[in-house]
């Protein structure tokens, strides 16, 4: 038990790890494609824009394991819900506010547009994200309401593997062909059905299916494979290879190989990775482009955007997050301790 907790501690760890890569990417190499640094950032942080492929593999993963252990679908939104929204909703007001104070301009939004992304499937009805990661987040959002209809309704893994053989073969189809989708069908495949990132997230799933049941049937395997497979034609080389890497590193640690990596500094980075995610991108931008205005060297106003938003997402982690989900727990739990509770549900 302890080694398998070791195991998930580790995951813990690389989300923390992505986050990092992510915002490295954000400061350094998008930012001056952006608006230009007085460097040249080292051209390996383009790498970082695909830690947010790990964070769908490992989402894909987590919630599996969480489904599993969620009676109904009511609870598992409302899980969702509380780990998403309260910090969310802290980003937002923390992001909108630093931005229209500071700067850049061109990263303002309106109060309108800001309420809309409090409710995550802003960017479907057209209104701007007012934290340039939050385009993740609508798909996670997606990716929650499609597996929990799926998960709740087909309620058997045989059906519910046909249904991601099918969510397989479409997000293949939907790259081959990504200029040639009808328009009618443009909005079903690119938005809901997310083609170039669901298979990240089919794959996390059946990697967890195989660390629970250790020796997975044939269809398992082949459609993992197959998911796998996904990332090099979705995207372009090197940076498919980069993807396919990321599958190894995480099924590493899940088998245990990394736990070198669950140590104190990376599992609080890795506490710490959503709240990050949320806030340090457009608040970073400006003040990397405070400190260039102030005549501070490049680096400077890296280190500077980087202290402030590990600083922030503490803030908002301890102060919201962290209580956020405590009492929905406890909430969780008088429902749970009321008579004839069901059985926790694994799918056979």
């Amino acid at each position: 038990m302890a080694e398998s907790s070791q195991r998930l501690s580790a995951l813990d760890a690389l989300r923390g790890i992505a986050a990092l890569a992510v915002v490295l990417f954000h400061y350094l190499s998008y930012y001056d494609q952006l608006y230009g640094h007085t460097f040249t950032p080292w051209a390996v942080l383009d790498y970082g824009r695909y830690g947010v492929h790990l964070f769908f593999i490992l989402s894909g993963f987590v919630i599996f394991m969480t489904l599993e252990r969620t009676r109904s679908a009511g609870w598992f939104g409302l899980a969702r819900a509380f780990r998403l929204l309260p910090a969310l909703w802290a980003g937002i007001v923390l992001t909108f506010l630093t931005v229209h104070l500071m700067g850049p301009a061109d990263r303002a939004v309106s109060l309108g547009s800001a309420l809309m992304n409090t409710t995550l499937p802003h960017e479907y009805l057209e209104f701007p994200h007012v934290d340039g990661a939050y385009w993740s987040l609508v798909i996670e959002a997606t990716f929650y309401c499609w597996i929990a209809l799926l998960f709740y309704g087909l309620k058997q893994w045989q059906q519910l593997r046909l249904a991601l053989w099918a969510w397989v073969v479409v997000s293949y189809a939907g790259v081959l062909w990504w200029r040639d989708i009808p328009d009618a069908l443009e909005f079903l495949v690119k938005d809901l059905l997310f083609v170039k990132y669901a298979p990240l997230f089919v794959s996390g799933m059946l990697m967890f299916r195989w660390h629970r049941h250790c020796r997975p049937p044939a269809a398992d395997l082949t459609l993992l494979a197959l998911a796998v497979g996904h990332a090099l034609i979705a995207y372009k080389a090197p940076f498919s290879l980069f993807v396919v890497g990321c599958y190894g590193v995480f099924a590493l640690a899940v088998a245990g190989h990394l736990n070198g990596l669950a140590n104190r500094p990376l599992l609080w980075l890795g506490r710490l990775s959503y709240a990050l995610y949320l806030v340090h991108q457009n608040i970073g931008y400006g003040v990397i482009g405070w400190s260039y205005q102030a005549g501070l060297p490049g680096w400077a106003g890296v280190t500077l955007a980087l202290a402030l938003a590990l600083t922030l997402a503490a803030i908002i982690h301890y102060a919201i997050e962290k209580p956020a989900l405590s009492w929905f727990r406890k909430l969780r739990q008088r429902a749970i301790d009321q008579p004839a509770p069901l059985p926790v549900r694994t799918l056979p």
